[in-house]
């Protein structure tokens, strides 16, 4: 099942059997638990599996896969978190992005954060709730890279890469020219696109994708058909949709419908 859509943290719970995702990547943090089973994925090269009581955390732009270690299947959580979230909550306290190495780790405050996320799945998280549970997951994924601390601030435009990202969330139904970022910026589109990296853990049109995709399936689990779901959201047609929505989510349309729909 899905918690209603909001934007910048979604909520899923879910079980699977067999295999559940094909590789794809968000541009979020992924960070969750296993319930019960095993859940087995590969990641940064590695084949990695997670038992109940786990933390998961996967990092933004990351390619991974998923399915279950047993045939008893695995069920699930998982919070799926922008960057820009994470980059407010953590202030003057860091510069980069923390980034875990170790996927699946032990860790009371990250599990205290999940946990609040899912108290009521049926309603959405009011704004203070969203702001209380950015603050515990920043503390939680920057108390375990300590590198995080070390960047200094002056390798991120925080105000070019802010207005570049305010004008792609103001477009997502338009064609966005690199002109219009340079524009919009003040940095040619090649430090730009360096500096939205560093900022927000992908690449200006990444972010146009998933927030497009994000769209999509609000909509989807709202019940709009899939095919003007792909129009509101700024694709081509359903196809074009299809196809960013396997490779953001490792799952098509069609069986996202089904997942949120399931009774």
């Amino acid at each position: 099942m899905a918690a209603p859509w909001q934007t910048g943290i979604q909520r899923i719970e879910a079980y699977f059997s067999g295999e559940a995702y094909a590789p794809h990547r968000h541009d979020t943090y992924s960070i969750g638990y296993t319930i019960k089973g095993v859940q087995s994925f590969d990641y940064r090269g590695a084949r990695t599996d997670s038992v109940a009581g786990q933390v998961i955390v996967l990092h933004p732009d990351e390619i991974h896969t998923g399915e279950a270690g047993t045939e008893a299947g695995f069920h699930y959580r998982m919070l799926y978190v922008e960057p820009s979230l994470v980059r407010e909550a953590l202030g003057e306290r860091a510069c980069a992005l923390p980034f875990l190495r170790d996927a699946v780790l032990t860790d009371p405050l990250l599990m205290q954060a999940i946990h609040a996320a899912f108290t009521d799945m049926d309603t959405s998280l009011e704004a203070v709730a969203i702001d209380e549970l950015t603050v515990l997951l920043a503390d939680g994924l920057l108390a375990n890279d300590d590198s995080a601390r070390r960047t200094t601030r002056h390798l991120i435009d925080f105000n070019a890469t802010n207005r570049a990202k305010e004008y792609l969330d103001g477009n997502l139904d338009q064609v966005v020219q690199s002109k219009e970022l340079e524009k919009v910026s003040g940095l040619d589109r090649y430090a730009l696109s360096r500096q939205f990296r560093r900022a927000f853990g992908t690449s200006p049109y990444r972010y146009l994708t998933m927030r497009r995709l994000d769209q999509a399936r609000g909509d989807i689990a709202d019940g709009v058909p899939l095919v003007e779901a792909a129009m509101r959201a700024g694709f081509s047609d359903q196809p074009h949709m299809t196809r960013q929505f396997k490779a953001g989510y490792g799952i098509s349309p069609g069986q996202w419908q089904r997942l949120v729909h399931k009774n």
